[in-house]
């Protein structure tokens, strides 16, 4: 007996944390999390360069690439990732990051958000972002991006 899929199971993600950041609870949640909405998880885990998103996100197809980072020195790890995404074919792909993003001074969230939107990320979510908000924000920019390739 074939096993049905819902139309998410088919829709990719990659998640893990960048550069020097070891904390992965957070990581682990959102795999849990997408896991159980029926989304198609791939965890790298902890410390991954830049290049592990991107070669795992072309391998699995992936249509969206969730950065969790509780250090807050992401800013540092993320310059340049949207532009080497589209560079190795990813143009469009979804960017999500959350968590403690910045430290001392830098922790004003509107300069946060601000300065990862420039990055290239397309959300920035706060470290009370609760993974069911994340998987109700994939799923309506999923739809929006469906919604503009079809020319609606």
């Amino acid at each position: 007996m074939a096993i049905r899929r819902t139309k998410l199971e088919r829709i990719g993600i990659v998640t893990g944390t960048l550069g020097s950041d070891c904390h992965v609870t957070g990581t682990r949640l959102l795999e849990h999390a997408f896991r159980g909405a029926g989304f198609r998880v791939t965890g790298l885990g902890a410390m991954n360069p830049q290049e592990a998103f991107i070669k795992a996100a072309v391998e699995t197809d992936a249509s969206a690439i969730l950065v969790s980072s509780l250090y807050g020195h992401a800013n540092m790890d993320c310059i340049g990732f949207r532009q080497r995404c589209e560079e190795a074919g990813l143009k469009g792909i979804l960017l999500y990051i959350g968590g403690n993003l910045a430290v001392g001074d830098e922790q004003v969230w509107s300069r946060t958000e601000k300065e990862f939107r420039e990055l290239g990320f397309d959300r920035v979510f706060p470290p009370e972002t609760t993974p069911k908000m994340a998987i109700a924000a994939l799923e309506k920019d999923l739809a929006a991006t469906t919604k503009r390739q079809k020319g609606d």
